[in-house]
This record gives structure tokens, C-alpha cells and sequence, in this order.
């Protein structure tokens, strides 16, 4: 992304790319933010305000042309830039992400996946290897097991027990991103960015509105 876009705008532009993909799929040519915001129950105005974040312009009573209009959603996010990640955790969590067929659409590709379960150590969840957690820094640093690409990004989804261990040597494997799945707030080096996914507090939040 060549210029800073807020989290809350970055989500609501996912959700638009959805849509549009929907609309791809149904031949439907055109979109008004009057259509997307009814869908999304949220203000037409804020829909437009960030559609024109990507440059895109709509037709009068036509709406938006819908292949453009994705196209434009994802150039702006940056999903062509291809991401390559990490899974520790290869239990319900960590095998249902990595098999999750939309990650590629948005440019994030899952390289391997770690655990500590022999019974688990070289089997394959959607052609991606497993591998013993204590040959993580070998694997990160393994440029023919990762494509020639530095991976940055991990994804935790290991019990709350295992999470800090994990993230440390998620520390000395050199990874930038640590998307958290656990419910364990974890301690790392301010060089290191921490995304929490509060599953819990997001249900409870839905269903206390």
C-alpha cells in the first residue's frame, strides 16, 4: 500500500472486495454504494469515502463497474505483493487456516507448518509440510524449503501454554508478524508487530449488541 490506510478501512474494503467477487460470480457488470452499504448495514457516504480511496469512479445511476472496481480494491491493498507465512500449531485452528483457499487470493501463501505432535511431524495440509517446532529457524532460513522468500509472517494458533516459548523462537527465527490466534498477550521486541485475534471478545461483542 503506497499510502497509510486505517485498520477499520482496510477491513470495510475486504468486505467491498467479497461483494464484488460475489458479483463476478453472478455476472452482475455493476454495483452501487448504495447496494454495498444495504448489504453491509453502514452509510452510503462512508462507502464512497473509501471507494475513492482507490481512484475508481462509479457511473451516475449505474453504480460501479465491478471487475474494475476489485481490481482497483486490490491494488490499493496490495494483494499481487505475494506474503509468505509460518503456521505454529498444526491442530483444528492451524489445519482449517491452512487450508483456507482465500489466503492466496489476497497474496498471503502458507510456506510450511510446525508442531511438536510426531504423529503430525511430515504430513501434508493443502501440499504444505509439517515440521518439528525445534526446525523452525533451520526452515526459515532454508531459502529452497521457502521459495527463495523470506518469511516474516507466522501465524499462532498453538495452545495458550506454548504461546510465549512459541513466539520467542518465532523472535529468533527473525519473524516481523506475529498474527495471534492464542488468548496469551504475548511479550516480544517493539521490533517485532502483534496482530490479537480476540475470538472470544469479538463473539461476546456480537452478541451483547
Amino acid at each position: 500500500m503506497s499510502v497509510p490506510i486505517s485498520g477499520k478501512v482496510i477491513k470495510r474494503l475486504t468486505l467491498y472486495h467479497h461483494i464484488l467477487s460475489d458479483c463476478l460470480l453472478k455476472a452482475k457488470e455493476y454495483i452501487s454504494s448504495q447496494q454495498i452499504a444495504e448489504l453491509l448495514k453502514i452509510d452510503d457516504s462512508q462507502v464512497r469515502k473509501d471507494i475513492a480511496l482507490c481512484a475508481a469512479s462509479g457511473k451516475t445511476n449505474v453504480g460501479y463497474n465491478a471487475p474494475e472496481l476489485k481490481k482497483a480494491i486490490e491494488q490499493l491493498l496490495g494483494f499481487q505483493a505475494q506474503k509468505a507465512a509460518f503456521i505454529l500449531g498444526a491442530g483444528n485452528l492451524g489445519s482449517a487456516l491452512a487450508k483456507h483457499a482465500d489466503f492466496a487470493d489476497y497474496g498471503l501463501d502458507i510456506a510450511a507448518l510446525f508442531d511438536i505432535d510426531p504423529a503430525k511431524i511430515d504430513r501434508l495440509i493443502n501440499g504444505k509440510k509439517i515440521y518439528p517446532l525445534s526446525e523452525l529457524h533451520h526452515v526459515a532460513t532454508h531459502e529452497q524449503l521457502v521459495n527463495k522468500r523470506r518469511v516474516e509472517i507466522a501465524i499462532l494458533t498453538v495452545p495458550a501454554s506454548a504461546a510465549q516459548k512459541s513466539a520467542e523462537l518465532l523472535v529468533q527465527a527473525q519473524i516481523k508478524y506475529i498474527w495471534n490466534f492464542t488468548p496469551t498477550i504475548l511479550s516480544v521486541p517493539d521490533s517485532v508487530r502483534v496482530c490479537n485475534e480476540n475470538l472470544v471478545g469479538n463473539f461476546l461483542e456480537f452478541t451483547n449488541n
